[in-house]
């Protein structure tokens, strides 16, 4: 028992926290009646209210049951506060006032002072609580009587009855058999008994001795169909329905006349009410917990009104925090795959050996011609431009993205054009001269004169193409020509070194300001946030503290809408930068294959310092525009990459030969030169063909044929048909047809 009380306790105080925090208002029916519901929680003792409206006689049914005139009574309304009956040695009064005073008196004589209604029938307003002593055999087993004003007089009346009714654990409703069951009483019977879990009702049929016999039967009849419509909560066997006169019960009790008692019904009704009591005690849980789930849920329910719109304003700011996290992730997965692939494709044009195979021959041509710088503008600086803006636009991406540190244009200076002095040449007499001096201002192929000048391009060709630069000449004439050719070639072959270390130097150093741009972590979390984070958290709390007593005390099973979820850490971990970053690069080769990309973290070196006279090659980019939706932006660029990887794919497959790289190549310079036309001379018959082939209608969004060229590229690449030759080779036709439309609609 000292365990339940216990437990009472820890609900009580579990529902006074909560409607504190909800600041109710003192003068509410859900403040009251959560004060009313804990004090009975909290009172060890069982008690039975008597509840009616004015002059039913409550008080005297409880005088009679007293044997005494315990309580005041008269004709008019008397009873103006809740007067508790408690078990005492000897008859006694105590008064509370609200100030704290508090006044005992022998005998009951007080009340009329304090516990009554004044001469305009209102209740005192500084009494706190009225409690009567009194030797009973029943009270002396932990029972208590409440009498309570009545109902239909004044509104703070019905408000004191109403609360104090949530205290009792067992009402006896007394009736008046001689306007049984009126309005006003069925709606009280409704709303403040039957809808707050108060069911353990008795009624009590006052006044039936004042009608006739033959009205007597027609007034029980009534009162059992209002007994039986209200399905009160006892024990099996007892009836909810007894009569009780209770004047004349009252004078045979003072009288000492047994018969007359039991004539009035009076020891009928107390026989069933001890025995009935006696088994509720024994059940007080059983008795409390409807009332109080019916006010818990009301808290409970204003609690999660709390809670709700706080739930859904933080998870909306999380959730749309968390979506900005995923982009920029994918994003930094996507624009480092594309930068590295972009740093890649350069750093192979930088290899010494590619840059000779190359441009070594062309080069030393163009040198001997004395064409060497307008052959540097159009192939070398033309071919190092395309890729640094490759390199830089994915710089500029993550720019857009991240706002952090603006990057810096690529630049890759080339050399200064290479100077040659040829060597002393036999005259036809045997003399010899040095053009070595000439050769600066002009080309050798002009020095030398035509045939011979024609003889050293066709040398270096030759020498280049065989790689005979050491070779040994034979004769005197061949030896000149070669040394000019080896002169040519060994000055473009420096050249090209200068451009290899020093732009593969570059590189290095560049490659470092992708990890300056993307650098991302979930926003701070703003101050009303966190603010709103705490007051969530202040409810969450209590409507657990609640849900937790009121299990572990009735236990009550709370409904899922008023469970507490358990906070969830909304912020994914962010791991700090490693020394590798490992992505995954999906490689369409017709079966999936999933290769492991490793990008290396190197150091920054210092930049090196360029001389002026040197020439740039720069690779200049605009700024960003601002974000509109990342969201948008970044399924444009990630159909962007998928499409460049499946072309760069289907070049490493094995099905393009050196016939259509080369019609690929002719493509792209044709592509080069229609890009400086004016859109209106766009050959309509070809865009239209172009539509059909990609199975579009004219005018569709770069989305969608960006879209249907990535599953028409799946659908017919030619390695899903290797072993197929007759497919295979429709395949080609039909990945070349899908590249020629995508590559005329992509530029609309």
């Amino acid at each position: 028992m000292e365990q339940v009380n216990q437990n009472y306790q820890q609900l009580a105080t579990a529902i006074k926290s909560a409607s504190t925090l909800l600041d109710l208002d003192p003068k509410s029916a859900l403040y009251a009646d959560a004060i009313a519901v804990c004090n009975h929680l909290t009172n060890a003792n069982f008690r039975i209210a008597v509840f009616a409206p004015f002059n039913h006689g409550k008080s005297t049914l409880i005088n009679a049951m007293l044997g005494n005139k315990t309580l005041p009574i008269d004709l008019i309304p008397t009873t103006g506060a809740a007067i508790t009956v408690k078990y005492g040695t000897d008859l006694r009064t105590r008064i509370i006032l609200v100030d704290g005073t508090d006044i005992c008196r022998s005998g009951t004589d007080i009340l009329k002072k304090f516990a009554v209604l004044d001469g305009d029938r209102r209740m005192r307003g500084d009494v706190a609580s009225v409690e009567v002593f009194c030797p009973h055999a029943l009270l002396s087993t932990g029972v208590e009587f409440i009498d309570l004003p009545g109902t239909n007089d004044r509104e703070a009346q019905n408000n004191l009855v109403r609360q104090q009714l949530l205290g009792a654990d067992l009402v006896v409703q007394l009736l008046d058999a001689r306007k049984l069951m009126t309005l006003e009483e069925r709606e009280n019977l409704r709303d403040w008994l039957w809808e707050r879990g108060i069911k353990t009702v008795i009624f009590v049929a006052n006044f039936l001795n004042l009608l006739e016999p033959e009205e007597q039967k027609q007034v029980q009849n009534r009162l059992r169909f209002v007994a039986e419509s209200f399905r009160a909560q006892l024990p099996p066997g007892f009836s909810n329905l007894y009569r009780v006169d209770a004047l004349p019960a009252l004078r045979a009790r003072l009288k000492g006349d047994v018969v007359g008692a039991n004539t009035s019904g009076l020891i009928e009704f107390e026989t069933a009410l001890q025995k009935v009591v006696g088994i509720l005690q024994k059940d007080t849980q059983g008795v409390r917990k409807p009332r109080v789930e019916k006010i818990a849920s009301k808290i409970q329910r204003s609690l999660k009104t709390k809670i709700t719109p706080l739930e859904v304003e933080i998870t909306q700011f999380f959730d749309k925090n968390q979506a900005k996290y995923n982009i920029k992730k994918r994003a930094a997965e996507l624009i480092k795959q594309g930068f590295n692939q972009s740093i890649n494709e350069l750093k192979n044009l930088l290899e010494i050996t590619n840059l000779r195979n190359k441009y070594q021959a062309d080069g030393a041509v163009a040198l001997a011609k004395n064409e060497f710088k307008s052959w540097e503008r159009d192939n070398l600086k033309q071919d190092l431009k395309q890729l640094q803006l490759d390199i830089s636009k994915w710089l500029y991406q993550a720019y857009e993205i991240f706002k952090t540190t603006r990057p810096e244009d690529l630049l890759i200076p080339l050399p200064n054009t290479p100077q040659v002095t040829l060597p002393h040449k036999p005259g036809v007499d045997g003399e010899t001269i040095d053009p070595g001096s000439l050769a600066m201002g002009g080309g050798i192929g002009w020095l030398l004169g035509g045939p011979v000048g024609a003889a050293v391009v066709g040398s270096i060709t030759y020498m280049v193409n065989k790689n005979l630069q050491k070779t040994e000449a034979k004769t005197s004439n061949e030896s000149y020509l070669q040394q000019v050719a080896k002169i040519c070639i060994d000055a473009v072959d420096d050249y090209l070194m200068q451009v290899n270390r020093q732009g593969l130097l570059i590189l290095d150093r560049y490659q470092h300001q992708l990890e300056l741009i993307i650098q991302f972590n979930h926003s701070e979390v703003p101050g009303e946030i966190q603010q709103k984070q705490i007051e969530l958290q202040k409810w969450q709390n209590s409507l657990s503290q609640l849900n937790q007593q009121l299990q572990k005390s009735l236990g009550v099973t709370i409904p899922d809408e008023f469970q507490v979820e358990p906070n969830k850490d909304k912020t994914p971990e962010i791991n700090p930068p490693e020394t590798q970053t490992k992505s995954s690069v999906y490689s369409f080769s017709g079966k999936g294959v999933k290769e492991e990309v490793v990008i290396p973290r190197k150091a920054p070196q210092q930049q090196q310092t360029q001389q002026t006279t040197q020439t740039k090659t720069t690779a200049t980019s605009p700024p960003p525009p601002p974000a509109d939706d990342l969201e948008a932006k970044f399924a444009t660029w990630e159909i962007d990459q998928e499409i460049a990887q499946m072309k760069a794919n289907m070049g490493k497959s094995g099905f393009n030969n050196s016939k259509q790289t080369n019609n690929q190549q002719n493509q792209t310079n044709k592509d080069k030169k229609s890009s400086n036309q004016s859109q209106a001379k766009i050959d309509k018959e070809k865009i239209a063909r172009a539509y059909k082939i990609l199975g579009l209608q004219p005018g569709a969004s770069i989305a969608e044929i960006k879209n249907t060229y990535k599953k028409l590229v799946i659908k017919w690449h030619p390695d899903l048909y290797i072993d197929r030759p007759q497919m295979q080779q429709k395949a080609e036709k039909n990945i070349r047809l899908v590249n020629e439309a995508y590559s005329l609609l992509s530029r609309q």
